[in-house]
C-alpha cells in the first residue's frame, strides 16, 4: 500500500492485528512514535516508548510484540510518500486514544485499489 501525506497529516495510535508492518519512505520525512500497550481497562495515559525521524530511503518494521505506534508528517511544507507492505494483510486494526487508552476497532478504506478509485468504500 502507498500512503500519501499531506503536510501536517498523521495516523491515529494504532495495532497491526497480529500482522508483520514493513514501511519504507519513499517521500519527505516522517517522525514513527512508539508506545506501550495500555493497561487492560484502558483508563489512563499511554507510555511512549520512543520517537525517531524516518527520512527518505530509510526503512520500519513494528508488529504487536513490539508495540503500537502512529506516524505523521511534521513539516508543514513538504509532502510524503510511504510504502507498506503487511504480512498478512489485515481490513481491520485497533486505533487508541492517547490519554485514555481507550480502543477502538475500525475498518480499513482505501482512495483506490488497483489503480481505480473507490469513493473510500471499506474493503468489506
Amino acid at each position: 500500500m502507498i500512503l500519501c501525506w499531506g503536510e501536517g497529516h498523521g495516523s491515529s495510535i494504532h495495532d497491526h492485528t497480529d500482522s508483520h508492518c514493513f514501511m519504507k519512505i519513499l517521500q519527505g520525512n516522517l517522525k514513527e512514535t512508539l508506545f506501550e500497550w495500555p493497561e487492560k481497562k484502558g483508563n489512563g495515559e499511554m507510555t511512549k516508548k520512543s520517537e525517531r525521524v524516518l527520512r527518505e530511503n530509510q526503512c520500519a518494521y513494528i508488529n504487536d510484540s513490539i508495540g503500537l505506534h502512529r506516524v505523521e508528517n511534521i513539516s508543514h511544507t513538504e509532502s510524503a510518500v510511504s510504502l507498506h507492505l503487511y504480512s498478512p494483510p489485515f481490513d481491520s486494526c485497533n486505533t487508541f486514544d492517547q490519554r485514555t487508552g481507550h480502543k477502538n476497532k475500525v475498518t480499513m478504506t482505501f482512495y483506490s485499489q488497483f489503480g481505480e478509485r473507490t469513493h473510500c468504500v471499506s474493503t468489506r
